[in-house]
């Protein structure tokens, strides 16, 4: 099962790398189940990779010049602020044992993964529906910035991040592209960078709640994220993105339900 859980980390990449997000929804996933993490520092794992693997790839975008920095800037500070607000105090605050049903106790580690399993159902059905007709920005067009709703997103996808440990690839690139008006291979580089640094900002407030990291495994597992992202990015130069987001996005269905499953019965 290790094993599978490092070879999944491999996959985590490889997804990055060809479509510039979604993969970063299956770490949590992969690390609770498969590595038998706990939900809270799996989400505290999985901002670190996802932070590290989008870095890569945010470099290798940087190179290509397919980053747009003024729109990365005037995204990334909400996002910053409410991911790193999000881990330094919203996630400690909630406490162990929520409320009862019954019988049926609701824990904190049972909200997050049902909370995460809901967010996984946005997300796949948001690249079915953009794996069939993607959505694309004049490869001429000149960023324009709908101030009030980028800064507006900016903050929901930073405290999202925070309680998921998900990079929000799904939802910043379709807000790049129709707030901002940026080419889609612009808005995947800059989705990179701006999922690269509010995760790893994220990774910091967990530190300064005295979180205790496990760096050998975790170095390790992030390795492999990041060889993946540098594979897919080659791959992505023969095979399209788009052809394998609804396909994607119906294996991420898929997975929510049976999570959604295994944490309410």
């Amino acid at each position: 099962m290790e094993i599978a859980g490092f070879a999944a980390a491999f996959v985590i990449g490889i997804t990055l790398g060809l479509m510039g997000g979604g993969g970063s929804i299956l770490a949590v996933p992969v690390l609770v189940y498969m590595l038998g993490i706990s939900p809270v520092l799996a989400t505290a794992y999985s901002l670190f990779v996802v932070g590290i693997a989008s870095l890569t790839g945010a470099i290798n975008n940087i190179h290509k010049g397919q980053i747009c920095f003024k729109t990365a800037v005037v995204f990334a500070i909400p996002s910053f602020i409410a991911v790193y607000l999000t881990r330094l105090y919203l996630i400690p605050a909630i406490p162990e044992h929520l409320f009862d049903v019954g019988t049926f106790a609701v824990t904190k580690d049972m909200a997050i993964m049902v909370f995460f399993a809901l967010i996984m159902l946005v997300a796949a059905f948001s690249m079915i529906r953009k794996g069939k007709e993607e959505v694309e920005g004049d490869e001429n067009t000149q960023p324009k910035f709908n101030y009030p709703l980028i800064l507006l997103e900016g903050g929901v996808v930073g405290v999202l991040t925070g309680i998921v440990g998900a990079g929000g690839g799904f939802l910043i690139i379709p807000a790049l592209v129709l707030l901002a008006k940026l080419p889609m291979k612009l808005a995947v580089g800059t989705s990179l960078l701006i999922v690269a640094a509010k995760s790893l900002i994220g990774f910091i407030g967990d530190l300064q709640t005295g979180q205790v990291i496990d760096w050998t495994f975790l170095l390790t597992f992030t390795g492999f994220a990041a060889v993946g992202i540098f594979v897919g990015g080659y791959l992505s130069n023969f095979i399209s993105g788009k052809s394998l987001k609804r396909g994607f996005g119906w294996f991420v269905l898929v997975m929510a339900v049976l999570i959604l499953a295994k944490e309410i019965m």
